[in-house]
């Protein structure tokens, strides 16, 4: 059995609806152009406040994803 290497990279998900919703469009977002992703870690939760109400909710993500095998 081979080990695994994996990878993180850093994205960041937007919504004017909500914290749930940033996250889970960044993952649907980069799922389409990372592949194997398995897991992933909220480093950094902030808004935008206007009017004494919250306008913009942006999530930081570390996504992790496996490396592919490239050996032929």
């Amino acid at each position: 059995m081979a080990d695994n290497i994996y990878r993180k990279t850093e994205i960041v998900g937007t919504s004017e609806t909500s914290v749930d919703d940033a996250i889970q469009g960044a993952i649907k977002r980069a799922a389409q152009t990372l592949r194997q992703i398995g897991w992933f870690e909220v480093s950094e939760i902030r808004g935008h406040v206007e009017n004494g109400e919250i306008a913009h909710y942006q999530v930081t993500l570390k996504v992790g994803f496996a490396l592919e095998d490239t050996k032929p």
